[in-house]
């Protein structure tokens, strides 16, 4: 297995993890602020990065057709109001199988040598694509303790990617 097939197989069980949490969630649970955040939010939050540094850089990225203006930062501020209306359980799940069809494109396109292509991330696109996988981790294991804490939902580990169906 080479380093690409690696990485894409870790994206896909990291991807999988974070599907599960989301189809997880109860409704109730889907726009209740947990601290500052939703979990809606934290998931599309999630999914918008996975898919921006899934792209060779910030000239070459255009938003998921259904973005809205800053509903991928998280929490609340003058700057970033809340939201007036969530994304819905479906239409993150959308875009979490488009994120997981071009990471598989895109990176096996990729030079893994080259400039990250975002000036903010002074590294490589490898090191990218495990900075992004510790995004993902992060905020899907974020999502999966309020789960476990508020509702005793477990959500279980994925070491590799499950088999497409």
């Amino acid at each position: 297995m080479d380093v690409k097939s690696a990485i894409i197989d870790q994206y896909g069980a990291a991807l999988e993890m974070l599907k599960r949490a989301i189809t997880n969630c109860p409704p109730g649970r889907w726009n209740d602020p947990q601290g500052r955040k939703k979990f809606w939010q934290v998931a599309y939050h999630t999914l918008f990065y996975t898919y921006l540094y899934s792209h060779d850089s910030l000239d070459n990225f255009k938003p998921w057709a259904k973005h809205r203006q800053d509903y991928h930062r998280l929490g609340t501020s003058p700057e970033n109001p809340e939201a007036p209306e969530p994304y819905s359980r479906e239409e993150v799940l959308e875009f979490l199988d488009l994120c997981r069809r071009t990471v598989e494109i895109n990176l096996n396109a990729q030079n893994l040598e080259a400039a990250s292509g975002f000036d903010w991330l002074p590294f490589n696109k490898l090191e990218l694509q495990l900075y992004n996988l510790r995004h993902i981790q992060h905020h899907t294991a974020e999502l999966i303790e309020w789960l476990g804490a508020t509702e005793g939902i477990e959500v279980d580990w994925i070491g590799v990617t499950p088999a497409l169906t």
